[in-house]
């Protein structure tokens, strides 16, 4: 009998050999909740109501070029607004691979269908072929 309180005793205070992993789960969960919220947020910062079509999305390997028409007819080359008037300066300027570089353009949907083709337009002149208009995804079944 006294050996066996000993015993009890002694197991008691015996370190254990297990690793606790319940705090990295609390961390890792904490990341993917912080990580979920801020990812629609690393997108092109100017905000634009995008109109909605049935078109397939493009691949991209590289960062295009975005310019987006916001409402106020404003126009802005990735997140950086500028005058119409420097848009073919500004884009002859950052041609890096050449006028083969794809350039999306991102009109609002309230946006004048004028100043739209406009910019349009001048990217055309700046040199640049390839361009690709932004637009969200269509829900279908609503």
């Amino acid at each position: 009998m006294r050996n066996s309180r000993r015993y009890r005793r002694q197991n008691r205070h015996k370190p254990i050999n297990e690793i606790n992993v319940t705090p990295f789960v609390d961390v890792m969960l904490v990341l993917l909740i912080i990580f979920m919220v801020a990812a629609p947020l690393l997108t092109v910062g100017v905000p634009i109501d995008l109109p909605e079509t049935r078109a397939n999305a493009l691949n991209s390997e590289t960062q295009p070029i975005t310019i987006s028409v916001n409402e106020a007819g404003q126009v802005y080359l990735q997140e950086t607004e500028i005058p119409m008037e420097e848009l073919v300066a500004k884009l002859s300027a950052i041609a890096k691979n050449g006028y083969e570089e794809r350039i999306y353009v991102r009109g609002d949907r309230a946006a004048a269908y004028g100043n739209v083709m406009r910019v349009m337009g001048l990217i055309s002149q700046a040199g640049y072929k390839r361009l690709a208009m932004v637009t969200l995804q269509e829900q279908t079944g609503q």
